[in-house]
């Protein structure tokens, strides 16, 4: 037998959590034919089959499972010693992964990228702006940011700003001459502009007032995926659109829009960083959460 490397068992550990290899090689930054190779030598050199490998998924075999469950502790504890060597540093260094929606991404770039890359000069970040919600644990990211009603209860939150609403919207002219909506259920006399979410499936609207909750899927000739060109086809007269209330801000103090169903609009947490609450969190992460707090109010 010989003996396995430590880089070849990080690259099994990392390909037998996510169960892919291309999700690893991201990860990892290496690519996935690099990873393949070395877990063929890394069975040819302990003589037993790890990983059961089909042109969909990749999967630990049964003496896979044995090594794993062995090796996690075992480099959890290196990463918390490298982790304890870089506080003492006082720099921590590496690539720090978050996924989030395109509005997250945007937040972050506006309030605590600049002063988090400023302060940490060794840190590199690989932001990846998704409408779909993922697995972070099995995409291989350090951590997320949604709503917070999207989230999990194993997951570690934390705010990044105040809580939000959405609102519904329409051009004063679309609603001139037209039946006052006072109720969620008049909607269905209306042209709403509906919204394909990154699922496939079109939005539900969702409306609260006094803990009655009405959930609706409005009537509508026209669907879009974007809250902005949501917001631009409400402005131009299309009819009545869903929206977050800071997208439609700025269109709603020019007078071009104006909200309806205002009393059954009710806030909502807002967006979160999150991570999983069970798994070792690496010290550029910390930093990452530490200027959050500074930054955020």
């Amino acid at each position: 037998m010989v003996k396995p490397t430590l880089v070849d068992l990080t690259a099994f550990s990392t390909i037998a959590t996510h169960r892919s290899f291309r999700v690893a090689a991201d990860v990892l930054g290496v690519s996935p034919s690099s990873l393949s190779h070395a877990m063929r030598g890394l069975e040819r050199g302990l003589g037993v089959r790890l990983l059961h490998r089909t042109t969909r998924s990749v999967s630990p075999t049964e003496a896979g499972e044995q090594l794993l469950a062995r090796i996690r502790p075992v480099l959890g504890d290196l990463d918390a010693a490298l982790d304890a060597v870089a506080d003492a540093r006082g720099q921590p260094s590496g690539t720090l992964r978050i996924n989030g929606s395109e509005s997250a991404i945007r937040l972050l770039l506006h309030t605590v990228v600049p002063r988090y890359l400023a302060r940490y000069p060794e840190m590199s970040l690989d932001l990846v702006a998704e409408g779909r919600l993922v697995d972070i644990v099995e995409q291989g990211f350090d951590a997320g940011v949604r709503l917070g009603e999207s989230l999990s209860p194993d997951m570690v939150a934390i705010p990044l700003g105040p809580d939000l609403r959405f609102l519904a919207v329409a051009a004063p002219g679309y609603l001139a001459g037209r039946k006052p909506i006072v109720t969620p259920d008049d909607l269905r006399a209306h042209h709403c502009i509906r919204q394909r979410l990154p699922s496939g499936k079109r939005y539900r609207w969702e409306f609260g007032k006094h803990g009655q909750e009405v959930t609706i899927d409005v009537p509508g000739v026209l669907t879009l995926d974007n809250s902005a060109l949501l917001v631009e086809a409400a402005a131009a007269g299309m009819g009545i659109a869903y929206v977050p209330e800071g997208v439609a801000r700025a269109w709603l103090d020019e007078g071009r829009l104006v909200s309806v169903l205002d009393t059954w609009c009710p806030m909502i947490p807002g967006l979160f960083l999150y991570y999983p609450g069970h798994r070792h969190v690496p010290a550029g992460l910390r930093a990452f959460i530490d200027e959050i707090r500074n930054t955020v109010t």
